[in-house]
């Protein structure tokens, strides 16, 4: 095993727990908003998904330019399903030793504290329509259960109380919808495997107190070359059916805390398949608000980043990032007041621009400027990021399996990004008005 993956198992080893063996126990990741695939924590700034073969490839053999606007890739783990002493199901992970060589030229970050507290994911035999025998038609019962529960609540609003919010915010219920699926898909095939690989990546939310977030779906094609007919047709639609076609971005999931009103809002990506060009333009407007008016110190980093990324995918040969998203994330958590000391006039002076000051927003709030390019910050102002995500579904020349070659830029995503840069833009006058 790599020293570098050895260090950061044992920094999230559950202390005195022999049955892990040097296992990592997994929990939920409460910030997701998008995806279908189940991602969980691994540690204070890792996550880990299932590994899908394409998407590892990818962030293997990224190119620098590239690699600058995506998560940290960490390497790759074993999980299983174990049960406890008291009959519980827990997701351990493992070392791969034979993939060790997968952490060439990678820089895994340390994690923090380790953690101390154990997650139980429920009983091993649990009751009714969940039972193993009756688990496929159990699948079709609450996919349609689960159907009509997303057509009632494609936006969830919750009222916080004023103080620490940080400790309030709960899990994303799509977090929870994807966890359940998949958890119940590995426990069927349990008895058959219970041996899954899974990709490691940085947190991207862990330097937040209150991560607001944007999952946006990029470009106008959304299927991938080898594409069944009818999964074609079916993404198609969906583009047709949604801004994707006319503008090349759509929202696929986004959870915003505005800190004037006290309200957490979650949406998911059936309410942003739906949204028109002003829909999509209003769900900005939330996601860049503090519930009364729209973040203006926001805009410049996010833009400066989006120009950035556009830069370097036009002159990125051959890649297409069929179906993948782009994360826009802040700190929702509301500015700290500045302090005032007295002035040798006997005046208060304020103290915003103090190097103390700056020291302490970095240890406290997550506000500390990043040694990354992919962070910005100013002073008072919060921590933005934006990265791409998602890539079960890329291609380029150097894959070598691909049938399809593509030339040139991705066009369907440039077209996107512009878009976005365009309508953020306009965001950013507004809010100067």
């Amino acid at each position: 095993m790599s020293p570098a993956l050895e260090a950061l198992m044992e920094g999230c080893r559950y202390p005195g727990k022999e049955p892990l063996k040097g296992g990592v126990m997994l929990e939920p990741f409460v910030h997701q908003v998008g995806g279908h695939s189940c991602v969980l924590r691994f540690g204070d700034q890792t996550i880990c998904k299932p590994l899908i073969p394409r998407e590892h490839q990818f962030y293997k053999s990224l190119p620098p330019e590239i690699r600058r606007f995506t998560p940290q890739y960490k390497g790759v783990v074993s999980v299983s399903f174990e049960e406890d002493e008291e009959g519980n199901l827990c997701l351990i992970a493992y070392p791969l030793h034979s993939d060790s060589s997968d952490l060439e030229n990678k820089e895994p970050l340390a994690d923090g504290e380790p953690k101390n507290k154990v997650v139980k994911w429920g009983k091993k035999k649990p009751s009714g329509l969940l039972e193993n025998e009756r688990a496929r038609q159990s699948r079709k019962e609450e996919k349609s259960k689960s159907s009509n529960r997303e057509d009632k609540a494609e936006v969830l609003y919750y009222s916080l109380e004023k103080g620490n919010v940080a400790s309030q915010i709960k899990h994303n219920p799509w977090s929870l919808q994807c966890h359940q699926q998949h958890l119940q898909r590995m426990k069927e095939n349990s008895k058959h495997r219970n041996q899954h690989k899974f990709i490691l990546l940085e947190n991207l939310t862990w330097r937040y107190r209150v991560p607001c977030v944007l999952d946006l779906k990029m470009g106008t094609q959304q299927h991938g070359d080898d594409a069944s007919e009818e999964k074609k047709a079916n993404q198609i639609r969906k583009c047709q059916q949604s801004t994707s076609s006319a503008i090349g971005v759509r929202l696929c999931g986004m959870q915003v805390y505005h800190s004037t009103t006290g309200q957490l809002i979650f949406m998911n990506k059936y309410h942003g398949r739906k949204l028109s060009l002003a829909g999509f333009k209003e769900a900005l407007c939330q996601f860049f608000s503090d519930g009364r008016v729209l973040r203006r110190e926001l805009f410049s980093a996010v833009l400066q980043r989006l120009k950035e990324m556009r830069a370097v995918l036009e002159a990125c040969e051959s890649y297409r990032f069929f179906s993948s998203s782009l994360l826009i994330i802040y700190d929702g958590a509301p500015l700290p007041a500045p302090r005032s000391r007295p002035s040798r006039g006997g005046e208060e002076e304020d103290e915003e621009d103090d190097e103390d000051d700056e020291e302490e927003e970095g240890a406290n709030g997550g506000r500390s400027q990043s040694r990354d390019s992919s962070t910005s910050s100013c002073s008072g102002s919060p921590l933005v990021d934006v990265r791409m995500i998602d890539f079960a579904h890329t291609t380029c020349r150097d894959y070598g399996e691909d049938t399809v070659v593509h030339e040139g830029g991705d066009s369907g995503y440039i077209f996107g990004l512009q878009n976005l840069i365009s309508i953020l833009s306009q965001l950013e006058e507004h809010s100067n008005d």
